[in-house]
């Protein structure tokens, strides 16, 4: 036995993750002698002064390294001070989590052009209506014209979000005046990501912008280019191509593998694939030939974002979280697993040789070595899908003789758009988010979070979002949720409609006059953007302030591992919302860095971040901070408590 299987067998997986099934099969994986994230985390402690943010590698003077416990005793070779050293880190995350977005938004959008242009015959509008919706709210005209007029607007008016050098991204046409008017007084308003996201890195080169202050200003411009930009056009045109979601009942967990049937397993971030293989698994001459092979169908499931897509929209099974990946392949049950971009272990293509299954990348961004590569082409998708299924299907005649399948299977109710949400609240023909917004001024739902993010193997995995999340609803806040946190939530049966037992008394009554699970799911990671809409709708129908800054919102994502998740939390912050991260922050607490991020941007009028590593912690800070604005708009004395009938509804 190696020193690395010793490891792996000396740690205790129940100490690492709450989820049964992942449990079981790192047990299976280390048996076996297999290697995996949680294994390589214990083996690999992380530098503390890279944690903090406190090292400098920007040029080849260095790196520098400045000490934490007194971190204005030193400067870099070049004179950097430790608030310049960690603004420019953290915008220089900020730029790659932001790039990441707003390509995916770019790769939809480049589709939709081909769509609209009839170049492209596999994908179509599916969701005319909302395309009419979402011309609207940015300004073109829809009367009386054709689906392909308004769609060719769209697209033009929507490639302004990349490639405009000055004015206004197009979405910005959505967020609240006061909130609007605070980002152009501040400077902030995005013009395109582009130049934003090359502005910011050109800003952070030794010897260019060395203010603390005046980096974090394009931090959070850069930032809002993504959440109001790159994000809300993926999710936007998702919708429109691929259908609205609307709350369907649907699995999550390794359970829904089935030994009898071919498993394909698509991880990724971007839908276009998922959409696609959707199409080929259910040919009926792809399911003759699995029969031919012996089996008795093709069963796809999800991993991470794309499969959190399909979740909500098709209600295509969900195998689980990011820190799953390589539990789900020890099953032996995959048969293939292709994946796109994002959040793609490269230890992912060494572990499916390990189990025999068929590991392909994609796409030509991300590619990875000892990988088979199957380009995935948006004019003839079916060419690579089909290849997919073919390797798929040999791999189910090879099997391994031993497949073990955890037993574990979960229900919820996925897929609340925003456009779902204002009807489930005012019906067909009086949609609107004034029950939400009386119901909270009424005291009976305290305020709104959105608890979202991704798994990290230096915390357990799933616990904090499983505790943070019933603190929260046992305190009467209603809880929306994206990403790998909502796969988290619905393993743990909370994206239910009676898990509202667990609620307050108030947040109970509304989920269950409504029919309503306390935690909503939105969808992907882009999807955040929906959480955007509602906060600008919530301000708009009135009664909670002026800006997003007034609402009694709260944010967290408490056990973050991504660049990504910087860039989303700084642009909840630039649009008004008190933030949480667990794990770790990347800054020195004390310097004038830290206390601008936490503090300072909410004396301007923004939001601002906060920091813990207890769930229980996080969620009383958020509560905190949604009775301070709850006080602030004078509501948080008793009143009246009336939930709208239908008779009310009518009237």
């Amino acid at each position: 036995m190696s020193s690395e299987e010793k490891k792996t067998k000396q740690l205790n997986f129940r100490d690492v993750s709450t989820c049964e099934a992942t449990i079981q099969m790192l047990q299976k994986a280390a048996t076996d002698g297999v290697e995996t994230a949680f294994s390589r985390a214990a083996d690999m402690k992380p530098c503390p002064i890279g944690a903090d943010s406190a090292c400098c590698k920007h040029c080849f003077m260095g790196p520098c390294r400045l000490v934490s416990k007194d971190p204005y005793s030193k400067v870099g070779v070049c004179g950097a001070t430790i608030d310049t050293i960690q603004a420019r880190n953290f915008a220089r995350v900020v730029a790659s989590g932001g790039s990441a977005h707003t390509d995916h938004g770019m790769g939809i959008l480049d589709v939709f052009r081909e769509v609209v242009k009839g170049n492209i015959q596999e994908f179509q509008i599916k969701d005319e209506q909302k395309l009419r919706d979402v011309a609207s709210s940015i300004g073109i005209a829809v009367a009386g014209r054709s689906t392909k007029e308004i769609a060719v607007d769209l697209y033009n008016e929507l490639e302004k979000t990349y490639t405009q050098v000055e004015g206004e991204i197009p979405f910005v046409k959505r967020v609240p005046p006061k909130t609007l008017e605070l980002w152009r007084k501040h400077g902030v308003v995005p013009r395109g990501a582009m130049r934003e996201i090359m502005e910011i890195m050109h800003r952070t080169h030794m010897g260019v912008d060395q203010d603390y202050e005046n980096i974090v200003k394009q931090c959070s411009r850069t930032a809002l280019a993504d959440g109001w930009g790159g994000s809300m056009v993926a999710t936007e045109l998702s919708d429109i191509l691929f259908g609205t979601p609307k709350p369907l009942v649907a699995g999550v967990n390794m359970g829904y593998l089935k030994e009898d049937h071919v498993n394909i397993i698509i991880h990724g971030h971007e839908p276009l694939l998922f959409e696609a293989m959707i199409a080929s698994a259910n040919d009926p001459a792809n399911l003759e030939k699995a029969k031919a092979a012996g089996a008795k169908g093709i069963q796809l499931l999800g991993m991470c974002c794309s499969g959190a897509e399909v979740l909500g929209r098709h209600g295509v099974p969900h195998a689980g979280n990011f820190l799953s990946t390589e539990a789900v392949i020890a099953t032996g049950a995959v048969d293939a697993m292709a994946v796109d971009v994002q959040c793609i272990m490269q230890a992912l293509s060494s572990m499916s040789e390990c189990y025999g299954t068929k590991f392909f990348t994609t796409n030509p961004r991300a590619k990875i070595e000892g990988a088979a590569h199957i380009e995935f082409n948006h004019h003839t998708p079916r060419e690579s899908t089909e290849k997919i299924i073919a390797m798929a299907l040999d791999r189910f005649k090879n099997r391994p003789a031993k497949i073990v399948i955890p037993q574990r299977r979960d229900l919820g109710v996925h897929g609340f758009s925003h456009e779902y949400v204002n009807y489930m609240l005012g019906g067909t023909f009086r949609g609107s988010y004034t029950p939400l917004n009386e119901n909270i001024i009424n005291g009976r739902i305290r305020g709104v979070a959105g608890v979202v993010g991704c798994n990290n193997p230096r915390v357990k995995q799933d616990y904090a979002h499983v505790e943070l999340v019933k603190e929260l609803i046992k305190n009467n806040v209603l809880v929306v949720q994206t990403g790998c946190s909502q796969i988290a939530l619905a393993k743990a049966g909370l994206m239910k409609p009676d898990a509202a037992v667990l609620a307050g008394e108030g947040l109970q009554e509304v989920c269950e006059t409504v029919g309503m699970p306390p935690v909503l799911s939105l969808g992907s990671c882009v999807d955040n953007s929906r959480i955007l809409i509602a906060c600008a709708e919530m301000v708009r129908v009135g009664g909670l302030g002026n800006s997003i800054a007034d609402l009694p919102v709260a944010g967290a994502a408490p056990e973050y591992y991504s660049e990504k998740a910087i860039c989303i939390g700084q642009y909840f912050v630039a649009s008004g919302v008190y933030t949480v991260f667990g794990v770790t922050f990347p800054s020195v607490e004390g310097t004038k860095f830290h206390q601008l991020l936490f503090e300072g941007l909410e004396e301007l009028g923004f939001g601002k971040w906060g920091f813990a590593k207890d769930p229980i912690e996080i969620a009383h800070m958020m509560i905190r901070h949604i009775d301070k604005k709850r006080e602030a708009l004078g509501i948080m004395g008793e009143r009246e408590r009336k939930l709208f009938s239908m008779e009310d509804r009518r009237a």
